[in-house]
Parts: C-alpha cells; sequence; structure tokens
C-alpha cells in the first residue's frame, strides 16, 4: 500500500492517514479490499463506536419517524390517499437525490489532505472496504444532523399540510435505500428484480466505478447517460 512514498497502515487508524495519499487517493480509494471485517477508523473508542451501524437499526429508527410526519399531514385534515400520493412522491423524489448525491458528492475527486479525508469519511471507505457490513448504512446521528436542512427545505417547497408527508416519503425512501444497499452487498436474493439490482450494484464497485450511479434502481442512470456498457459492448469496441 506504497502511494508517493506514503505507505497506507491497515493495522493502524485510517482516517487521518489517507490523507497523505494526495492525488493518488484516488487510484487507491477503488482498488477493494473484499473482506467482511473493515478496518479501525479512530484510535478513540467513541468515535470509532459512532462509524459502525447495524442495517436493521435504519428501520428501527426512522420508520416511527416516517409514521408520525404522515400521521401529522393526516391530522391537519389531508385525506389518506393524499397522504399516501404524497408519501409516493417522496420516495420517487428520494431516487434522484440518491443519484445525484452518489454521482457528484460521493465520487468527487479530492487531493487535499483534508478533503481526501472527508471523502474517505463519505464514501470512500465503502469502496476500499465494499463488504464492511458496519459500515454499509448511514450512521443515525449524521442522519439526524443531516434531516434539520432537509426538513426546512421541504417546508419552503410545500404547503404546511403536505410537507409533513412530503418528508415522511423522501425519509421512507432514504430507508428504502439504505436497506437495500445493505440488502445488495450481503443477501443472496433469488428473484430476478433484486438478482439484477445486485449485479447492477456489484458491476460499480469492481468493473466500472464511474457508472451506475443508482442503487434502488437504474432510472436516474438511463435518464443522464450513465449506464454501464455492457461485457459485450466493451469487447466489440
Amino acid at each position: 500500500m506504497v502511494a508517493q512514498g506514503f505507505v497506507v497502515d491497515l493495522n493502524k487508524p485510517l482516517v487521518f492517514q489517507v490523507g497523505h495519499l494526495g492525488e493518488a487517493y484516488d487510484e487507491w480509494v477503488h482498488q477493494p479490499i473484499v473482506s467482511r471485517e473493515g478496518p479501525r477508523f479512530f484510535a478513540n473508542d467513541v468515535m470509532e463506536a459512532l462509524t459502525r451501524t447495524v442495517w436493521w437499526a435504519i428501520p428501527a429508527i426512522w420508520i416511527p419517524v416516517v409514521c408520525y410526519f404522515a400521521a401529522m399531514s393526516a391530522r391537519m385534515g389531508l385525506a389518506i390517499p393524499e397522504v399516501v400520493s404524497l408519501l409516493c412522491l417522496g420516495v420517487f423524489l428520494w431516487t434522484l437525490v440518491e443519484y445525484t448525491l452518489h454521482r457528484f458528492l460521493f465520487h468527487i475527486k479530492t487531493t487535499s489532505y483534508w478533503g481526501n479525508t472527508a471523502h474517505y469519511l463519505l464514501h470512500g471507505c465503502h469502496h476500499k472496504h465494499p463488504m464492511d457490513g458496519l459500515r454499509l448504512v448511514f450512521p443515525p446521528a449524521a442522519t439526524a444532523i443531516l434531516l434539520v436542512p432537509f426538513w426546512n427545505f421541504v417546508k419552503l417547497l410545500s404547503t404546511p399540510t403536505t410537507a409533513p408527508a412530503l418528508f415522511a416519503g423522501g425519509l421512507l425512501g432514504y430507508v428504502m435505500y439504505d436497506c437495500t444497499h445493505y440488502y445488495l452487498h450481503h443477501g443472496q436474493p433469488s428473484n430476478e428484480v433484486p438478482k439484477h439490482l445486485k449485479k447492477y450494484h456489484m458491476n460499480h464497485h469492481f468493473r466500472i466505478q464511474d457508472k451506475g450511479f443508482g442503487i434502488t434502481s437504474s432510472l436516474w442512470d438511463r435518464v443522464f447517460g450513465t449506464l454501464p456498457p455492457s461485457k459485450e459492448a466493451k469487447k466489440s469496441r
């Protein structure tokens, strides 16, 4: 693990090492190490614990919040079909948010010390250790912080009665995304649709990492032209 003269020691906490890779960071982080046991991030035990999350914590924590906000719109007078429609709209809009974040933020190119460090914490660690089961879903503490501006943004775009249900739909979309993402890495699907999604996402990790940014679907990759080419298409070039 040598890059530009700097040696990354995988036996020591990684977060404050990776920044020293400079321009070599992008190549290093996209050379995956396939192991179910992830590396240590921080020397501090509290900081380290905050980076590890079991997948089932996501629905356990956030589904009650989804129900609370959906019920809020119902209490304000929206009919149940209207609440359900807004939930569905929120889920759909989340798929665009999911694609946008993954393509333009999670795969941003960095070279500075703090840029590399932040990127590794945000998404680089997942590409370096894609099978680390405790760092596949987003830590709830970080999610809670990000939900505050997200809620305020939804309120700007919506009416007081529709905002809670739309927000609930977006949050539900996020829960579906995180659980799907975990399943694609660690599940063994037998049905055609999840099998295709798993193959599609593994392709993003191990073959063409600058294409295939959708997790829950390939819709926005099709819309914006970031579908990965098939193996047959690549061979024919």
